[in-house]
C-alpha cells in the first residue's frame, strides 16, 4: 500500500467516528475494540467478543486498541502475533470464571501492553496461571498490571522475548515463572506481595538458558507453601546455566533474595537485599561456577551461601559484597560469608556477624579456597576454617579482623571449636592451613 498523507488522514476520521478503520488502513493505526462490540464497563462476560477482537487484529498483523473501561473476560487464546494495547491502569480486563485470563501456544510476536489484567483471586486449574504463553518467540509483556492472580501471575515455558516495566502484585503463587527459556529478559518490574515466589527461572534438565534479570523491584515475598527453601524467594534459579541477576531491589522474603540451585555460571552482581528471613545469596548444589559480586545484603541469618561441595558445588568467586547484621537462629546461623571449593573470597566488608565473618569448609568438604583482603569485624570469629581431617587447602591472607570475640582465626571441626586463635599461635598441625599478614585488634 502506498501510505500517503490522504490514507492516514482518512484512517484517522474513520477512528474519529468511531468505526474501525478500513482494512487497508489498520496496519498504521490499529482496530479500536470499541468498533468491534466491546462494551466498556459492561457486567457481562465479554469473551467472544473480545476473542473475535483479537483474532480479527492478528490476522492483520496490527494492534487491536483496547479503550479504558473494564471488561470481563476468561480463557482467551493468543494466536500468533496477537497485540493488543490498553490505556496504561485503565483499561482493565477482569478475569470471569476459574480458567486462565490470556493462553497462548506456539506464541510467536505476542505483545500485550498498558493493559490491567486482574485475576479476581481466582484460581485456574493447577499449572496453569493467569497469563499462560508457550512456545513463544519475541514476546513482549510491557507496562502491564497485574494483579490478584489465583496461581501463578504469568508462566512462560519455552519462551524468549520481554517482560519489562510491569508491576505484578498479590499473586497467589509466584509472580513470574519462566522454564526453558530461549532468551529472556525480565527487566524493571515491580513484583509485590507474592504467595511463594517472585520471578523463578527454571528449567526441566540441566542446560544453557541465559535468561536475564535486572532492576526489578521485588518485595514481600512469603512461602505460604512451607518447605526448607523451594518458595519464599525473591528470585529462584534452578538447573538454568548461565543466568544474569543484576540490580535488584529486594527487600523482606521468608526465605531468600537470590537463590542459585543447580544454576552453573550464574551471576549475581549489584543486587540491594534487605530483611532476609534466611540466607540473604544462595549458590548452592551442584553448580559450577558462581559470580557474586557488588551486592548488598543487610538483615539475614547468613549473607552469602556458596555450598554443597559434597554434590558438586564448586567455583566461585565472592568479591566487593557488602555484608551487615546477620542475625543467630537455633541452627547456629550468623554467618558473613560460606564458601567450600575451588573459590576466591575477597575485598568483602563483613560486620555484626554473631557466629563467624567467613565459614571456609564443613567437615572435609573443603578444597581450594583463597579468603583475603577483607574487612571483617563485630563477629564471633573472624574465619572459621575445617580443620576435620580430608579437608582441602585453605589461604587466609591480608584480612583486616577487628572485634572478633572468639578469635580471629579458628579451626573447626564440623561446628565446634578445636583451635585457638591460629593468628596467635600459628596452624601448627593443620598444614591445609595458610595463614599470612593477617591484620587483627
Amino acid at each position: 500500500m502506498s501510505i500517503t498523507r490522504r490514507t492516514i488522514i482518512a484512517a484517522g476520521s474513520v477512528a474519529a467516528a468511531g468505526g474501525a478503520a478500513p482494512a487497508s488502513a489498520t496496519p498504521l493505526l490499529g482496530i479500536d475494540a470499541s468498533g468491534l462490540g466491546l462494551k466498556p464497563d459492561s457486567a457481562l462476560d465479554q469473551t467472544q467478543a473480545l476473542q473475535r477482537a483479537i483474532d480479527r487484529a492478528a490476522q492483520a498483523r496490527t494492534v487491536l486498541i483496547l479503550p479504558p473501561g473494564t471488561y470481563r473476560a476468561a480463557g482467551l487464546r493468543l494466536p500468533p502475533y496477537a497485540k493488543i494495547a490498553g490505556t496504561r491502569g485503565a483499561s482493565r480486563i477482569v478475569l470471569a470464571q476459574a480458567a486462565s485470563l490470556f493462553t497462548g501456544d506456539n506464541a510467536a510476536g505476542i505483545d500485550l501492553t498498558g493493559l490491567v489484567i486482574d485475576g479476581a483471586k481466582l484460581k485456574p486449574q493447577q499449572g496453569r496461571a493467569l497469563v499462560h504463553l508457550t512456545d513463544g518467540q519475541d514476546l513482549r509483556l510491557t507496562d502491564c498490571t497485574i494483579v490478584n492472580a489465583g496461581r501463578n501471575a504469568i508462566s512462560l515455558e519455552r519462551c524468549s522475548g520481554v517482560v519489562a516495566g510491569c508491576t505484578i502484585e498479590d499473586a497467589g503463587d509466584g509472580a513470574l515463572f519462566a522454564i526453558d527459556s530461549t532468551g529472556l529478559r525480565i527487566a524493571g518490574n515491580v513484583i509485590r506481595r507474592s504467595g511463594n515466589n517472585g520471578v523463578q527461572v527454571w528449567r526441566s534438565t540441566f542446560g544453557n538458558d541465559g535468561t536475564i534479570v535486572t532492576d526489578n523491584r521485588i518485595e514481600d515475598t512469603r512461602a505460604d507453601s512451607g518447605g526448607d527453601g523451594p518458595y519464599g524467594n525473591a528470585i529462584s534459579v534452578f538447573r538454568a546455566g548461565n543466568v544474569m541477576v543484576r540490580g535488584n531491589r529486594i527487600d523482606g522474603c521468608a526465605f531468600s533474595a537470590v537463590r542459585g540451585n543447580s544454576a552453573s555460571n550464574i551471576q549475581i552482581a549489584d543486587n540491594v537485599c534487605t530483611r532476609m528471613s534466611e540466607v540473604g545469596i544462595y549458590s548452592e548444589f551442584s553448580f559450577e561456577g558462581a559470580v557474586i559480586t557488588g551486592n548488598t545484603v543487610d538483615g539475614a541469618t547468613i549473607g552469602i551461601s556458596v555450598t554443597n561441595f559434597d554434590v558438586g558445588g564448586r567455583l566461585a568467586v565472592v568479591q566487593g559484597n557488602l555484608i551487615r547484621n546477620l542475625l543467630p537462629t537455633g541452627n547456629g546461623n550468623g554467618i558473613g560469608i560460606g564458601i567450600a571449593a575451588d573459590s576466591v573470597v575477597t575485598g568483602n566488608v563483613i560486620e555484626t556477624a554473631p557466629t563467624a565473618g567467613v565459614e571456609v569448609g564443613y567437615g572435609p568438604y573443603l578444597r581450594d579456597v583463597i579468603v583475603s583482603d577483607n574487612v571483617i569485624r563485630g563477629v564471633g570469629v573472624g574465619v572459621a576454617v575445617s580443620v576435620v581431617p580430608g579437608s582441602g587447602s585453605a589461604l587466609i591472607a591480608d584480612n583486616l579482623i577487628a572485634d572478633a570475640k572468639n578469635g580471629a582465626v579458628v579451626g573447626m571441626e564440623w561446628d565446634k571449636r578445636v583451635t585457638g586463635d591460629m593468628t596467635k599461635d600459628g596452624a601448627g598441625k593443620y598444614a591445609h592451613v595458610t595463614l599470612s599478614g593477617n591484620r587483627v585488634r
